[in-house]
């Protein structure tokens, strides 16, 4: 099995820092999963999500990094490298933002620090999974060089995989 360098977990672009998480972060994180209307979880459950989150960095060396602007300091989404349903040896790029950011880049703008950081570790090649009616998503991954890959079927419908080849 390849050895891959372990991925920077401070990334800074123009106008976003992602950065490890910290236990202020669950309030946010909580409000932004409420966004995706399954209902809002505890608090607890939010700051154990965390320590998950926390524990999986340590052992893969890849991480899922929370996002905040530079200027306003605010937490706004997510992004990073995830196993998922992939592989830690071809990682999936995982982002989630507010919806009251959406439509200013940031998305693409914090995916492309993450593809630069996940190139760094050696990877070859990156996947993501995208829920075949999230047009928005697929607008990012497209602009990031990402190609349709297959069509699967799960329990809550049409997930489509992409891939993309590292420099």
């Amino acid at each position: 099995m390849a050895t891959y360098e372990t991925m920077s977990f401070h990334l800074e672009t123009e106008r976003l820092i992602l950065r490890p998480w910290a236990d202020s972060d669950a309030a946010e994180l909580r409000a932004l999963r409420a966004e995706r209307g399954e209902g809002t979880s505890t608090l607890e459950y939010t700051r154990a999500l965390i320590a998950q989150l926390i524990a999986a960095t340590e052992t893969t060396g890849i991480a899922l990094l929370p996002i905040q602007r530079r200027v306003e300091g605010d937490f706004i989404g997510y992004c990073g490298l995830i196993i998922g349903r992939s592989t830690l040896e071809e990682p999936e790029i995982a982002y989630e933002l507010f919806q009251r950011v959406h439509g200013h880049g940031y998305a693409t703008e914090a995916a492309r620090a993450v593809l630069d950081a996940a190139a760094a570790t050696g990877r070859e090649r990156l996947g993501a999974t995208v829920d075949a009616a999230n047009t928005p998503s697929f607008r990012v991954l497209e602009k990031l060089g990402f190609e349709r890959h297959r069509v699967s079927m799960e329990e809550k419908g049409e997930v489509v995989w992409l891939t993309r080849p590292l420099p």
